[in-house]
């Protein structure tokens, strides 16, 4: 679906209007979209999709998996999460995970980096 000029000029706006404190609050969003669908204004499914790509973008943004080869300790778990959050800020959502094929330690995979790696490759 194409998306107009207008439409995600709206979807911004109402992007913005749902941060609170730096942060993206479910319960703005939720209540944004009801409007929205009960509102009905030009190209409301237009702007409902590029808000919902918005919200998956800052929701992945603010998600950090972290990956190694053997179990992390509950304290150096902890350690991770302070060096993180004091760096990033608060709102990260951790994911620890154990991954046998990482030989010798931890991996630090930024997302967009490991996606420029790929395109790059598969030119």
């Amino acid at each position: 679906m194409k998306v107009t000029k207008q439409a995600r000029r709206e979807a911004r706006e109402l992007f913005r209007a749902c941060f609170a404190s730096g942060q993206l609050d479910e319960n703005r969003v939720r209540t944004a979209v009801r409007e929205v669908i009960r509102g009905k204004p030009r190209g409301f499914v237009a702007i409902l999709s590029h808000f919902q790509r918005l919200v998956k973008l800052e929701l992945e943004r603010r998600t950090a998996r972290i990956e190694s080869a053997t179990a992390l300790s509950p304290q150096f778990q902890a350690q991770i999460q302070a060096e993180l959050t004091q760096h990033y800020g608060a709102g990260l959502d951790f994911t620890f995970a154990q991954n046998p094929a990482l030989i010798g330690g931890d991996v630090y995979d930024g997302s967009v980096e490991s996606r420029l790696k790929a395109l790059q490759e598969s030119f």
